[in-house]
């Protein structure tokens, strides 16, 4: 296989599980989708910016370790205790800015996890793509074969997991009035990310069985994750039942449409009706009209934990969108005074 075969098919072992993890992510958020634009912000800032300069940082910061050990200590070394803490802080510049600058994005300890992820991902496509060209000018065909089957499929969702740790503490930060949390939040998820990485880059240095504590500890690391997405994911449909009921009472939303918002099944087979019955036009609408249900009880749950105007105004704001989709899609809001004959009628046209 020539180089040029290699490099493009190295791009392909890369960017093919990367796409499968994305969707898979993507996915999981159920009840309000986090914005294309800012989850492929996150995915480049870690497939670009975070690569170049945890390059730069890395090579900097070993410099002085290769001069003083052996090439095979020091690549120990190196990857162990320079790699982790430099690369999960770039990562981690990302889900800070979205702290700071798109706050009002973070809704869960779900939405940190997916932004954490998506940079992780980015990170790791591009980091495999030089693994797999290096490993097959060294160790030949045989020995990339393995390298993609290990970095892709074994070990594929490592830097999303490792970098999913940082964006869980930011969002708790976001969620939490204690000023004490809102500092060590952040800083307890980098360094949970920093473990995990250090524990991944030293077990595999030694191979054998120690790389069998390395896909134990990251499969257990991933499966924890899984486990705190289920949790978030229940508690969101919580607020949505809380919340929305009394949207409900307000004739903001009719009680079948509250039945559909805290069902993700109900959602997708409403959805799904729409699309092939009436069009992407009216599947658009619908998306957008669950979305705002779902951001509405979640600003409502926001402004329930710290009584602030800023949520008011925004709860004020998506009732007023909620209501004009509705007025929109019918030409009465649902659940307003109308004549009970066409209740029926109008339902079955919800959005």
């Amino acid at each position: 296989m020539s180089d040029s075969a290699a490099l493009l098919l190295s791009l392909i072992a890369a960017a093919t599980p990367t796409l499968f993890y994305v969707g898979l992510v993507y996915w999981i958020d159920q009840y309000e989708k986090e914005p294309w634009w800012l989850l492929t912000a996150a995915f480049l800032w870690g497939a670009i910016p975070s690569i170049i300069l945890a390059f730069l940082f890395n090579t900097l910061l070993s410099t002085p370790i290769y001069a003083l050990t052996a090439q095979d200590t020091g690549d120990i070394l190196t990857a162990s205790f320079i790699a982790p803490p430099v690369e999960e802080s770039i990562k981690g510049i990302a889900l800070l800015g979205i702290f700071f600058l798109w706050r009002h994005e973070i809704d869960s300890p779900l939405d940190g996890i997916i932004y954490g992820a998506m940079v992780g991902m980015g990170f790791a496509m591009v980091e495999n793509v030089f693994y797999f060209v290096d490993t097959f000018s060294e160790g030949g065909v045989e020995a990339w074969s393995i390298n993609i089957f290990m970095r892709a499929v074994i070990f594929g969702l490592n830097h999303a997991l490792f970098s999913s740790m940082t964006g869980l503490g930011v969002a708790i930060a976001r969620l939490s009035g204690n000023a004490a949390v809102r500092l060590l939040a952040p800083i307890g998820g980098w360094m949970t990310a920093v473990f995990l990485h250090l524990l991944h880059n030293l077990t595999v240095s030694f191979g054998n069985l120690l790389c069998l504590v390395a896909v134990a500890s990251d499969w257990s690391g991933v499966w924890v994750v899984i486990g705190i997405i289920v949790w978030a994911l229940v508690q969101e449909q919580r607020w949505l039942k809380q919340y929305l009921a009394e949207e409900v009472e307000l004739g903001i939303v009719t009680k079948n449409q509250y039945d559909i918002a805290c069902s993700s099944l109900r959602r997708a087979g409403h959805s799904s009706s729409l699309l092939f019955g009436h069009g992407p036009a009216a599947y658009r609408q619908t998306i957008r009209f669950y979305h705002r249900c779902s951001k509405l009880a979640y600003q409502k749950h926001h402004q329930t934990l710290f009584h602030d105007a800023q949520s008011a105004g925004r709860i004020a704001q998506l009732r007023q969108e909620i209501a004009q989709l509705n007025q929109n899609r019918s030409g009465t809001p649902y659940g307003r005074s109308q004549p009970e004959v066409n209740k029926t009628h109008n339902r079955s046209n919800e959005p």
